[in-house]
């Protein structure tokens, strides 16, 4: 097993780096009620995440899920190519189909795209012409989908998506197989999804946007200045946050320097 990979039964987690970058703002910003103390801790748990100029530095990442059949599942789909929606503000274009390739997964077995919200980071190579999913389904949460219904979101991914017959409006919690499942984690976007893969003892929780620093590792409380219900957002974190760490859950997190991570409560 790679340090890129986990196994969860019959399942195999796989942790895709699309982009690196410093983030738009400062981490002092983002997380205004973070303490001297709370940083100092962060900065222990990942300290990659700290530029020798106080940058916040980003890693952009995707998780594909390998099914014994040879099926894929990929949860979230990047920062996309040169002209993607995040190209004002992330590093494009991304290397998300190039870094699929590098794993030994063929991009033709990608048959879902789990979107965990539709922030552009996170939606890039869903849709595009030059996208190598072009017939996967893409499964988005009816919360999201209508939050996003006026923005640029709608006519670059949901209404193309629409058109394609590709897109999948879920509800709250919903299995994918028996080992997966999809679990509603609201308040980063009204519809934030977090992916759930679990067998016998082990599990893993693939957490989206649900923690974009390791300070909300260190006090999961702490209220994130992108997130669009912060209360609700601080409601989710905190009981997936419990649950892992009851279960001895291991974190597959999209923004981190590493891939993986725990609760450090358990």
């Amino acid at each position: 097993m790679t340090e890129a990979t986990r196994t969860i039964g019959p399942v195999t987690v796989i942790a895709l780096d699309d982009a690196q970058g410093p983030h738009f703002d400062r981490r002092e910003d983002a997380f205004p009620a973070a303490t001297a103390q709370d940083w100092a801790a962060a900065d222990v748990l990942d300290p990659g995440a700290l530029t020798a100029d106080g940058r916040w530095w980003l890693r952009f990442r995707s998780f594909a899920i390998a099914y014994a059949d040879g099926s894929v599942t990929l949860v979230d789909a990047g920062i996309g190519p040169a002209g993607s929606l995040a190209a004002d503000w992330a590093p494009v274009p991304g290397r998300l189909p190039s870094a699929l390739l590098e794993a030994g997964l063929d991009p033709d077995a990608v048959d879902a795209i789990v979107l965990t919200h539709l922030h552009t980071d996170h939606i890039g190579w869903a849709v595009p012409a030059d996208s190598p999913f072009v017939n996967a389904r893409v499964i988005v949460q009816r919360a999201d989908a209508e939050a996003f219904a006026a923005r640029p979101q709608e006519d670059e991914l949901l209404r193309p998506l629409r058109e394609q017959g590709r897109l999948q409006v879920i509800d709250g919690d919903t299995a994918l197989s028996p080992d997966v499942r999809v679990v509603a984690t609201p308040g980063h976007t009204p519809g934030h999804q977090s992916v759930l893969v679990e067998s016998g003892d082990e599990s893993l929780l693939v957490t989206g946007d649900l923690l974009v620093h390791a300070v909300q590792l260190v006090r999961p409380d702490l209220a994130y200045g992108h997130d669009m219900d912060p209360e609700s957002a601080r409601r989710s974190r905190t009981a997936a946050l419990e649950r892992a760490a009851s279960r001895g859950s291991s974190l597959a997190v999209s923004h981190l320097s590493t891939a993986w991570g725990r609760t450090g409560k358990g």
